[in-house]
């Protein structure tokens, strides 16, 4: 009767690989069903429970899939490449190719541990040479259709690492690794002209079942606007200033305007007298990371360049300030401020007295401004335009500046290129060779993979070139054109574009023709449910679309979109210590605005006394020294258990703390099932849909329509992934059958209908199965299934037993109730008499009396009224 998880879950993860119960194969006559977790970076000694949060509950997903009747296919493998692996590898003075293959071997023993139905027949690996020799066959194609381009641009860059760093490691401005300033360094970068593509995927998310959520987080990132150029004069010069606006209506308040301090014209409008202030600021927006120049909550800084430009629709003298508020990754680089009806104007006309004018009203009248009305109104002070509606004056300006030549009407995209390249070692190299005579040549196709050397020492080169860079055999070639002399592009991809396309490569792992074969991704693709963190949004679920439309291009795919249905999960939080920061930082910047806490490694914890350490709820991870591991857990309670409290403790997409508490619940509630079904089981009969009883009594009708009712809803929730009460109407069900059949001594009661209990238990151990299936197999053999319980059938619902067959109807005297009948659904009212003048109490009370009318109200009440 005891539940031996160790020796039950042991038994059926051997069995489960010897067997290779999860291995897919292509069948065409089969429904096939694409279920895929974004695959993790294997960066981290090991998993812990927050990532089981979308492993699990998408796991118990595939199984019920399969007992519907599907082919699933579901792989897992690893995003190796890239600075995840690198930095870790880094910190531990490991080279990454010993070490990723080391994480990724712990990552699967703990998936596997966990009761993961991976087909591991299908495993990848981003960083092997037969998978990255087709990341760069994608990058000829980009090449070659114009889509992948070489240009000089800035990058984050260390001056005492000396090194480039991803903006994702430039923390406040300062290197993550040594706390110095960041500059930025103008280099030579690989870009993907994603751009092209904008219309297309911002058009196509309508096709998309995602949640609205993130399919406005990728149009906000896209940033498609309508509105109109304005060429401003630059006085005393033939140079003119190019603005983007979306509010052409509001050109008659524009009093200065704002460029980015890395706008090309600044060093030609600079005034000498104002040269050393403007070339001071500039060099202080370098150091500062475009998160930080974008915050909101920063006070605005600026400097005047002492230019000014001539607004082209009153012919007034604005001056021309430079402020990091402005970026030259978005519209042009230059800002026509408009401080009476914009915020941010608002706020640096005011710290700098620049004038404010009203040029929009809500009502037609003019006021005082003490705040900026961004809202559209009607104009004022805007020439013979006022009296507009913001939107006629926007109809009207367009055509007038055109006529002009001082503006035109035009579309802008807030996305920009993605910047592909990496001075870093470990990456897929760029499959460019650089000639003197040819220029840029691309590597032939049948030279590919071109190999990642395997070197010692992978440190960054400290000149912001690749390591790759002081490897002569690796950078010293002959060009593919004409047989010179050549250099081996040094720069490697990052990361994320492994990831942008291995999705296909799961559909035809094996294939070394080609990246799959066309059978195969026609099969199989596209991803029906893909599962993952909502962080990707404006990333790798962009590129990975953007990918997919190329080659849809290209006639390789035959759809254009790669994920069809998109679930993002929830963290696991973990209570994690951490401190207060300073009050003022050595650099004189308060940052209690910024942050309030700031989470202590372990390493650091030994350094401040206890009063000190603030404890607060925050995601798992290793850094944070919160990790609870799925191993442990899963050796004290059993991987089922770990499972059930997974998918039990909270809505798939919601955060949710951490608690051991709510695994002991998820142990008991597991062990409960065991225990019954351990007493049931002698009762079973495989025929017993034959030998269910034509009458029953209350107690078994009440069960089976609550197994039948339970069954309905539990198919429903897992197919929208609502796992926390379908698990919940499983121990609601669990409840009424011990109700119904307790347990006496390890055995039930023998006056039980066998036909019953065997129904009881065959639905409870399949409705069970993809929530805790190491006990859902060991149930089934136990019941004598012969192949695994995926290959059985999800059991149907009868809708005959979901309703109530039955009803209690109240019985009043003189307006009390006295009884209650159970009589059928929809009785008739002269059957309820009958049925009522045999009560023995009513009979009693009406003993002698004379009954003066009843009114019956179906399936509710019978009222006598008597004398």
């Amino acid at each position: 009767m005891n539940y031996n998880f160790t020796e039950i879950e042991a038994k059926w993860q051997r069995l489960w690989q010897e067997k290779q119960t999860f291995r897919t194969i292509l069948d065409g006559q089969k429904k096939k069903y694409y279920c895929l977790e974004m695959f993790p970076y294997p960066s981290g000694s090991g998993l812990h429970v927050g990532h089981l949060k979308n492993y699990v509950p998408t796991d118990a997903f595939c199984r019920f899939k399969s007992m519907q009747g599907y082919n699933v296919l579901h792989p897992m493998g690893w995003d190796a490449f890239g600075q995840p692996a690198e930095n870790e590898a880094i910190r531990l003075g490991r080279n990454p190719r010993q070490m990723v293959p080391e994480y990724a071997a712990t990552y699967r023993e703990t998936l596997i541990k966990t009761g993961c139905s991976y087909d591991w027949q299908r495993e990848i690996n981003s960083s092997l040479p037969d998978y990255y020799k087709w990341t760069q066959w994608i990058f000829l194609l980009l090449h070659r259709k114009g889509l992948a381009y070489r240009a000089t641009a800035p990058i984050n860059w260390c001056p005492s690492c000396k090194t480039g760093l991803a903006n994702e490691e430039v923390k406040d401005g300062r290197c993550w690794r040594c706390d110095a300033p960041v500059e930025k360094k103008p280099m030579p970068q690989w870009f993907f002209r994603i751009t092209a593509y904008a219309d297309r995927l911002l058009a196509d998310l309508e096709k998309l079942n995602w949640s609205e959520g993130m399919k406005e987080m990728q149009r906000d990132w896209i940033g498609r606007s309508e509105g109109t150029e304005v060429d401003f004069a630059l006085k005393d010069s033939n140079l003119i200033i190019r603005v983007f606006t979306t509010r052409p209506d509001t050109l008659f308040g524009a009093t200065f305007m704002v460029l980015a301090p890395e706008h090309p014209l600044v060093s030609q409008i600079t005034a000498p007298k104002r040269r050393s202030e403007v070339e001071a600021y500039i060099r202080k927006a370098q150091g500062e990371s475009e998160i930080d120049r974008l915050n909101i909550s920063r006070s605005k800084t600026g400097v005047f360049t002492g230019a000014y430009a001539i607004n082209p629709v009153n012919g007034n003298k604005i001056p021309v300030w430079l402020a990091d508020y402005v970026l030259m990754s978005y519209g042009t680089g230059a800002v026509m401020c408009v401080p009476g009806h914009d915020d941010r104007d608002f706020e640096f006309a005011r710290k700098f007295d620049l004038p404010i004018v009203q040029v929009v009203s809500r009502d037609g009248s003019t006021y005082e401004l003490k705040t900026a009305e961004a809202a559209e109104g009607i104009a004022v002070n805007s020439g013979v335009w006022s009296g507009l509606s913001s939107s006629a004056f926007k109809k009207a300006i367009g055509p007038w500046l055109e006529e002009k030549g001082l503006g035109r009407p035009t579309i802008n995209y807030r996305l920009r290129d993605w910047l592909i390249s990496r001075q870093r070692y470990w990456g897929a190299p760029i499959p460019i060779v650089h000639c003197s005579g040819c220029g840029e040549v691309a590597v032939p196709e049948a030279q590919l993979p071109v190999l990642l050397p395997d070197v010692e020492n992978y440190q960054p080169s400290g000149t912001g070139e690749s390591p790759l860079a002081l490897i002569p055999e690796f950078v010293q070639t002959v060009c593919p054109k004409c047989g010179g002399a050549a250099r081996r592009e040094t720069d490697t991809m990052g990361g994320y574009a492994c990831s942008s396309w291995y999705f296909l490569r799961f559909a035809d792992v094996g294939n070394d023709k080609f990246f799959a074969s066309r059978s195969a991704l026609d099969y199989w693709l596209p991803v029906d449910l893909y599962t993952g963190g909502i962080e990707h949004a404006r990333s790798h679920l962009l590129y990975a679309r953007f990918w997919t439309k190329v080659l849809f291009d290209e006639g390789l795919l035959g759809f254009e979109e790669p994920f069809l249905t998109l679930r993002n999960q929830g963290s696991l939080l973990a209570m994690t210590p951490g401190r207060r920061p300073r009050p003022q930082d050595e650099h004189g910047e308060n940052d209690e605005k910024i942050v309030d806490w700031i989470v202590l490694k372990h390493e650091e914890r030994e350094q401040y006394p206890a009063d000190q350490i603030v404890w607060r709820w925050a995601r798992m991870s290793k850094s944070k020294g919160n990790v609870v591991t799925p191993d442990d857990m899963a050796e004290r309670y059993g991987a089922d258990s770990l499972r059930v409290y997974e998918m039990f403790v909270a809505p798939f997409e919601d955060n949710v703390h951490w608690s051991e508490e709510g695994i002991h619940g998820s142990h008991r509630f597991i062990t409960r099932v065991w225990r019954w079904l351990q007493a049931a089981l002698p009762l079973y009969r495989r025929e017993w849909r034959d030998e269910l009883p034509m009458e029953m009594s209350p107690a078994e009708r009440g069960v089976r329509r609550k197994l039948h009712q339970t069954l309905r809803k539990v198919g429903a929730q897992i197919e929208t992934f609502q796992f926390n009460t379908a698990v919940a109407a499983i121990m609601e069900l669990l409840n009424e059958i011990y109700a119904y059949a307790l347990p006496e001594k390890d055995s039930l009661p023998e006056n039980l209908n066998p036909a019953i209990i065997s129904e009881l238990a065959e639905t409870l151990i399949l409705m069970m199965a993809p929530f805790a299936p190491h006990m859902g197999e060991e149930l089934w053999q136990q019941l004598g299934g012969t192949d695994s319980v995926y290959r059985a059938p999800w059991p149907d619902f009868d809708p005959d037993q979901i309703f109530e067959k039955t009803v209690d109807v109240m019985i009043q005297v003189n307006g009390k109730i006295k009884d209650k009948i159970s009589v059928a659904l929809d009785c008739g009212e002269e059957d309820v008499k009958r049925e009522a003048m045999k009560c023995e109490k009513i009979k009693h009370l009406l003993a002698g009396r004379q009954i003066v009318k009843m009114i019956f109200v179906k399936n509710k009440m019978l009222s006598i009224v008597c004398k």
